[in-house]
Order: structure tokens, then C-alpha cells, then sequence
């Protein structure tokens, strides 16, 4: 398990995005731009990839110590941060469902009425049944020529 490996686990755990990520990072006075930190999160096979080194994730855990507990002069509850984190998850999460499934006219069933009940939908529509043998056969279109191969042989007969 590699640097890079951590750096995601404890991402996914704590429901963090790339920027809390830079705000953290930034506690500790190491600054990184979101696209870096992007690059810390690909496959290892993609050709942005970057290795997380050591001092990268020595500086995220010092300033996740910080996120999460406080200082001394203005201590937290880990927990508390924690909450507070899956929150506005959940926040985004919801209105990104709801921005989605919008429809753009509100769907109005029409009233069904004594006479409709007991038709079917055929009679209603006043069309015929369908029936399979109704159907007219449509004559095949011979799209391409046959062709006779020879494959440069000459047969003999």
C-alpha cells in the first residue's frame, strides 16, 4: 500500500472534497493547487498521474490533526468536524438529485370517465385489433448484385 492508496482511504472515510483538501493543506503552510491534488487521485496507469511522496502526506495528516482537533488556544471536537462534513455531503448530494430529476411540465393524468372503464383501448381509439395476418409482406430489395468469385482459378470442366 503506497502513499497514494492512504491519501484516497482517508479521503473517501473522511468525505472530504479538493478544496477542504487545499484549505487542510494550507493549515500547515503547504499549498497545492486542486488540480495537483487531482492528480494525486487518478489511476496509476493514467498519464496525469502523480505519486503522493512523503511530505505531501506527512503535511495533510499534521493538518488534518489541525482540522479535525483545533489548537491548543482553540481546541474542537474531531467528531463534531466530522458531522459537520457529512452534512453539507448530504446537502449537495440532495440538491444535485433533485436539479436533476426536474421534469419540465408536471405530468396531469386526464379523468377517466364510466364510459372509458369499460371499452378497451382498441375501441376507445376506434382503431381495428391487430391481428399478425394482416400485415402485407413487403417485397426484399436485393441491395447488392450476386457476384460469382473465381479467387483467379481457372476451373476446368
Amino acid at each position: 500500500m503506497n502513499n497514494n492508496d492512504i491519501f484516497k482511504k482517508l479521503r473517501v472515510a473522511l468525505q472530504l472534497r479538493d478544496d477542504q483538501i487545499v484549505e487542510i493543506l494550507e493549515l500547515v503552510d503547504f499549498r497545492m493547487s486542486k488540480g495537483e491534488i487531482g492528480n494525486l487521485f487518478r489511476n496509476a496507469d493514467h498519464p496525469d498521474f502523480m505519486e503522493c511522496g512523503d511530505q505531501v502526506l506527512r503535511n495533510f495528516l499534521n493538518g488534518l490533526v489541525i482540522h479535525l482537533r483545533g489548537t491548543k488556544e482553540n481546541p474542537k471536537n474531531a467528531m463534531d468536524v466530522i458531522r459537520q462534513n457529512q452534512e453539507v455531503v448530504k446537502k449537495n448530494v440532495a440538491e444535485k438529485s433533485k436539479a436533476a430529476f426536474k421534469p419540465d411540465t408536471e405530468y396531469k393524468p386526464k379523468p377517466k370517465t364510466d364510459a372509458n372503464k369499460t371499452r378497451g383501448k382498441a375501441e376507445r381509439s376506434g382503431a381495428k385489433p391487430f391481428n399478425p395476418k394482416d400485415k402485407k409482406s413487403a417485397q426484399k430489395i436485393q441491395v447488392v448484385e450476386k457476384v460469382q468469385y473465381k479467387n483467379g482459378k481457372n476451373k476446368k470442366s
